[in-house]
């Protein structure tokens, strides 16, 4: 695996707790599928709204 893919897991599965099970799937597909800056702009905005 690429160290920008482990580095974003790792972000990814600390804010999972703040994420619905689909959210975290769907975000997780697209790391996986190689947009990895997509999916951090993604998870991101989530949290944004989600937490404010």
């Amino acid at each position: 695996m690429k160290k920008g893919l482990i580095q974003f897991m790792k972000t990814l599965k600390n804010n999972k707790s703040n994420l619905t099970y689909q959210q975290f799937r769907t975000i997780k597909g697209q790391a996986f599928a190689g947009d990895i800056e997509g999916a951090r702009k993604g998870l991101f905005k989530l949290l944004e709204r989600r937490c404010g």
